[in-house]
C-alpha cells in the first residue's frame, strides 16, 4: 500500500464525553488538510459538524449511535440513527447491546443491529462490539450477528473501553466473518506499527482520536508543519 493513502483509512473521532470545541477544529482542520474519509463526534456536535465541512467534499460525516454502552432501548437507536442520517450523515457507527450480548440474549442483540439498519437503508453500519469487555466467544458470536443483520463493518470499540484493541483481536474477527464485512478498529490504535499490523491483518478503517492521529502522521512522513 501507498503510505500516503493512510488518511482514507481513518475516521477522525471527537467521541469523548469532554470533547471540546478546540479539539473538535483541531479535528476540522485536519479533515481539511489530509482529507480523512470522515468524521465522528457525539451527536450534540453532529449538526454544527456537518456544517463546517459542507465545503469538504473529500470528508463525510458520520453519525455516533448508542455511544458509549449500547444498553439504551433500540428505539432510541432507531430514532438517533434516523434523525442523523436526515442531518446528512453518511455512514452510522452503532454500539450493540453489550449487557444484551454477555447475558446470551442473542435475539436482543440480532433485532436492536437489524431495527437500525432497517432506517438507514444503503447507508453503511458498523456495528461496535467494545471487545475490552468481551470474551472470545463472545467476540466472535458478535460478529456473527452483526453481519448476520446488516452491519457493513464489525468495529472493534468505542474508544471508551478499559482495554486498548489489539492484533488479536483483528485476527479473530477476520477468522470469523471473512469477507463478508469490513473491520473497523477504534480504541487503543495510537502508533503507525499498530496501525500496519491490523492492516495486515484485515483491518481496512481506523477510527482514531485527533492527537494519536497527528502522531502516525508524523510517523508516516506525512505531517506537513
Amino acid at each position: 500500500m501507498d503510505i500516503k493513502t493512510l488518511p482514507r483509512m481513518i475516521d477522525l473521532s471527537c467521541v469523548k464525553a469532554n470533547s471540546s470545541f478546540e479539539e473538535m477544529n483541531k479535528m476540522i482542520d485536519l479533515a481539511k488538510k489530509y482529507k480523512f474519509i470522515c468524521c465522528f463526534s457525539m451527536p450534540y456536535y453532529t449538526e454544527w459538524l456537518i456544517d463546517q465541512l459542507k465545503d469538504t467534499p473529500d470528508t463525510i460525516v458520520g453519525g455516533a449511535v448508542g455511544f458509549p454502552h449500547g444498553n439504551e432501548l433500540t428505539e432510541l437507536k432507531v430514532m438517533s440513527a434516523r434523525e442523523q442520517k436526515a442531518l446528512g450523515c453518511k455512514e452510522i457507527d452503532m454500539v450493540q447491546n453489550i449487557t444484551a450480548l454477555k447475558n446470551g440474549d442473542y435475539g436482543v442483540v440480532a433485532k436492536d443491529i437489524a431495527a437500525v439498519k432497517s432506517v438507514i437503508g444503503d447507508t453503511p453500519l458498523k456495528v461496535i462490539l467494545e471487545v475490552s469487555y468481551l470474551t472470545d466467544d463472545e467476540i466472535c458470536r458478535g460478529a456473527e450477528i452483526a453481519v448476520k443483520n446488516g452491519a457493513n463493518f464489525v468495529k472493534t470499540g468505542t474508544g471508551w473501553g478499559d482495554k486498548p484493541t489489539t492484533v488479536r483481536h483483528i485476527d479473530l474477527i477476520r477468522q470469523t466473518i471473512g469477507n463478508s464485512a469490513k473491520i473497523k478498529a477504534a480504541g487503543g490504535v495510537r502508533d503507525l506499527a499498530t496501525m500496519l499490523a491490523m492492516i495486515d491483518a484485515g483491518c481496512s478503517r481506523f477510527g482514531i482520536g485527533v492527537n494519536s492521529t497527528v502522531k502516525i502522521l508524523r510517523e508516516a512522513g506525512i505531517w506537513q508543519d
